[in-house]
């Protein structure tokens, strides 16, 4: 058990891990290169411990040591115990959730890795939006996606925001990042994957494509607006697209994500 020590000073080095969490560019270069991530929030931290993540500390507020208490309990880590005012003054935020950990990655595995034995698989382009990012893998695992590669320039799925949208879908959906792009696809038809581009020009619908027959199927996003790239679409064994009314051409990439995970399996 690890007794909680209360901290008074924001300069503190052992809050370093929570510091600028708003900075987004600083976070993203900072976090992947000391091989940690922040968890927010009591059921996003269990869930991450769940996920056989360890912890490297954890910052709380006096209103959460009665709920985190059996997670104290069980950590050796540190538990830094401080003021909501001078939470907000460490991370640039305010802190409603009121229970914030530092965690230790693990290492990426490879697209191989996540490949073997799946059917379903999430191929994104170009995602640079966390919350875009979280929502999809919400879906994914929520409706029965079996792993998410990356193109290199996709944000990093374990980015405070992109964890806390998905409520820590991100631990529980194997991904890995696919490089070089887009020929790293190939890869993925190597495995036995049908590569499904979704797009709204020159494709078929999901009813006629029949998507949810194929034995092994990787479905195509990318990012909001521009879609996927034309090297991406050249690359796709078929283009496939979510009819729709109105004279609405187009959907949040989030929203035709999920439409098209369910599509991908059921039809």
């Amino acid at each position: 058990m690890s007794e909680p020590i209360t901290v008074t000073d924001a300069a503190d080095p052992r809050l370093s891990d929570y510091t600028d969490l708003t900075d987004v560019e600083l976070r993203r270069r900072r976090e992947p290169a000391e091989g940690l991530f922040i968890a927010e929030g009591e059921k996003v931290i269990r869930r991450a411990l769940a996920a056989g993540f360890r912890m490297r500390s954890m910052l709380l507020t006096a209103k959460w040591l009665g709920v985190m208490g059996d997670v104290i309990a069980e950590t050796d880590a540190p538990v830094h115990l401080v003021e909501p005012a001078l939470a907000e003054q460490v991370t640039g935020y305010h802190v409603h959730r009121g229970a914030l950990a530092s965690m230790e990655r693990k290492p990426l595995p490879t697209a191989a890795d996540v490949l073997d034995g799946a059917r379903r698989v999430a191929v994104l382009e170009g995602l640079v939006d966390h919350t875009n990012l979280g929502a999809i893998f919400r879906s994914a695992a929520a409706l029965g996606m079996d792993a998410v590669l990356l193109s290199p320039d996709c944000a990093d799925p374990l980015y405070r925001r992109a964890v806390k949208t998905s409520m820590g879908a991100v631990f529980s959906v194997p991904y890995a990042r696919l490089d070089p792009w887009p020929d790293s696809l190939a890869a993925v038809r190597a495995a036995g994957f049908e590569l499904l581009a979704l797009t709204p020009s020159g494709a078929e619908d999901f009813t006629v494509a029949k998507s949810h027959l194929l034995p092994r199927a990787a479905l195509m996003l990318g990012a909001e607006g521009d879609g996927l790239t034309p090297k991406a679409l050249a690359a796709a064994d078929q283009r496939v697209r979510i009819p729709m009314a109105h004279g609405i051409d187009s959907l949040n990439v989030g929203a035709a994500a999920a439409i098209a995970f369910y599509a991908v399996n059921h039809g």
